[in-house]
This record gives structure tokens, sequence and C-alpha cells, in this order.
């Protein structure tokens, strides 16, 4: 059977990338290993922080405020809850580069952040203890995504639009010249114009036989639920955040407790590396799975709070912790995105607009100039 886009990898990036595309009335199939929202890649656990005075970068904010639009617009069209604004506080020294970054992007791009003493965020959220060497920046705008039900909303529009779902299917190979792609499958031979690659850690190891060799590194990650006063810690009384440990690179991030689940909390830097093919070790089988979250909640929270059980997902990293969204450098009609390091996901709905440009334009309405692979 023939497309004009074959989509490997149908999570976050490619269900939105194949809802764009078929909703302008483009053949598409989307390939996925497992049948999405699933839990063998990097869009489960519930919830996912959106932010737009970026901690990461001001290079960001663009494409932050233009997925928070989509969002927006996604929640219309499929009639569903997807986007809960709690507020974001990014707390951390005045002086480390996360904060300095925020406060960048803020004043660059006029967001609304209010920022505050550790006192004034105490008496805002009597649930945090932060020391009197922290600030605080408020972003009342932005909040958190119900991360499987985007997936699945992107999934159901796209295939109301005609998209094709091969789920539970495995590529074997792909073979390329100017004008055709050949995917071949477990479930038979597909055609196409043009390919995207959207598979999570497994993108690496696809590109690589297509001569690309990319520097990523798909790294165990944990995040863990905590029972909490609800009167204190819902949704409503207590915002979604992101920590940085003073002088270092330790980053924390959680979110209120949402429908009585209590509070979610993981740690954004470290990680165990995972190997091509490798299976995902289960909550607690590594000491820090526990202990690093329990001493961040204790810390910064309050001594009362208990772990409830915690869940495994894979972040696939590159080595400055940027995106990479390009086409291969060879192969003009093969496109992919990949490296999205743990803070992506709040992107996708913008990442499934760009590559559909790509393909139907060969260009961007975003500047995605920083995440090409000639920086490597």
């Amino acid at each position: 059977m023939n497309f004009e886009t074959i989509i490997i990898g149908a999570g976050s990036m490619g269900m939105a990338a194949g809802y764009f595309l078929a909703s302008q009335g483009k053949k598409v199939l989307l390939i996925d290993a497992f049948d999405p929202p699933h839990t063998e890649g990097a869009h489960h656990g519930e919830t996912r922080i959106i932010r737009h005075a970026y901690g990461e970068g001001e290079n960001y904010v663009p494409m932050a405020l233009r997925a928070q639009e989509l969002w927006v617009e996604l929640e219309e069209k499929s009639n569903k809850h997807l986007f809960l604004q709690t507020g974001v506080l990014n707390a951390g020294n005045p002086d480390s580069l996360f904060i300095k970054n925020v406060v960048k992007s803020a004043e660059t791009y006029s967001l609304p952040v209010e920022v505050l003493t550790a006192e004034e965020m105490k008496a805002k959220w009597p649930g945090f203890r932060f020391s009197d060497d922290y600030v605080g920046c408020f972003e009342r705008n932005s909040g958190v995504l119900m991360v499987e039900d985007c997936v699945s909303a992107y999934r159901e529009l796209a295939e109301k639009s005609g998209a094709v779902l091969e789920t539970n299917t495995t590529v074997q190979s792909i073979d390329c010249t100017e004008s055709v792609v050949t995917v071949t499958t477990d479930n038979g031979k597909f055609e196409c114009e043009n390919l995207i690659i959207t598979a999570g850690k497994g993108t690496g190891p696809i590109l690589s036989t297509l001569g690309l060799e990319l520097p990523l590194q798909p790294v165990r990650k944990t995040f863990s639920w905590f029972a909490s006063d609800e009167a204190v810690y819902r949704a409503g009384n207590f915002p979604a955040f992101a920590v940085n440990y003073p002088n270092s690179d330790e980053l924390y991030y959680g979110f209120p407790s949402i429908n009585g689940a209590g509070v979610k909390i993981g740690r954004h830097d470290k990680g165990q590396p995972v190997q091509p093919g490798e299976k995902l070790a289960d909550f607690g089988a590594f000491p820090e799975d526990e202990q690093d979250v329990k001493e961040f909640a204790e810390r910064f929270m309050s001594k009362e709070i208990r772990l409830k059980y915690g869940k495994t997902c894979v972040y696939t990293n590159t080595p400055d912790s940027d995106f990479i969204i390009d086409r291969h450098p060879d192969l003009n009609n093969i496109f992919f995105a990949c490296g999205f390091s743990g803070h992506g996901f709040k992107f996708a709905s913008a990442v499934g607009e760009i590559l559909s440009q790509l393909v139907l334009n060969g260009k961007t309405e975003l500047d995605i100039s920083d995440f090409s692979t000639e920086r490597f």
C-alpha cells in the first residue's frame, strides 16, 4: 500500500505529526511497536508540566507559546480536558543559570512572571519550605498536560482524518531512493514519498541503518507519587514546580495532587544509561529511585510526606540536552525528531506541526536552526 508519508513512532511527536498531515488531506501511515498511548516510551505517567518562561533557554519560548495555543486548539477539537492551569513555580538560587534563563526569557518575551522571595513563597504555598537564599518565578498561565489523554486525542483526530495506524508492528528494514521510501515490517511492506522518524529511544538505531549516527543516549528515569495533605497540596491550592539545587545541575520537578493521586515528584538530572533492546529495571531497583525524591520532599515540602509508589520511563538525551529536529543530510525525503532529553512533551503539539511543515513545505514557521544535527 502506498502513502504520501509514513511515520515510524506514533507516540507524542509522531501522533501529532500524523494528525497535522492527515487533517490537510494527506495519506498517512503511522507505525508503532506498541499501541499508543502506552508505557514503553516517554509519554506515560499521567502528567507533564508546560512552562513558557524557559529555564533551558529563551530560544524555546516561541515553540512553547505555539505549543500552548495548539494544546488549547486540541482541547476544543477533541472535547477533552487536556490542560490544567495550576501555574508553575520555578525556584532556585538567583545566580543559577536555570533561574537566570527563566527571568531573561520572561523579560525578552514580556511573559507574566511573578518573582517571589522565599518568605513570599512560603506564605503563598505553606506546603513549601525554602531557605532564605531561594527565589521563585511563578508563571500563572502555565500548568499541567494530561499526557495519555493528549496522545489519545491526537490519535482519534488523526484516524478521523483518514490516517492509518499499524500498532504492535516492528520495522525490519528501510530502503530509500530519491522518490520512494520502502518500509518493511513484520506486517508487510509499505511505500511512501516521505518518511518521518519519531521513535524515541529507537530513533538512533533506525537512523544508524540509514547512515546517520547521532549522539543519543537513552537513560532510565523514575518518578514517584507521595501521599500528602490534600488541603495543602491539591491542584488549586498548590502549583506544579521545578526546583534547582544551589550551585549544581540538580533539578527536581513536581505536580500538585490531581484527583487525589498525591504529589508527584521526579529528578530531572542523572539516571541509568539504557542499551538498545534493554528492558527497564522496575522502580526501586536502584537505591536512588526512592532516596533522591524522598530527600527532596523532606527538605522542601514536609517530613510527614509519604512515598506511595513510583514508575519508570526513558529520556533520550543529547550531549547538550537540546532537541534534534532535522532532515537527513543525504536523504531529502527523510525527517526526524528526537533527543528530547526529558523536557520535550510540552512541545509535542508544536513539533508535530513543525514536522508536517517540513514535509509539505521544506521549511517551518518557527526557527528550528538551534535543533539542527549540524551542531554535532
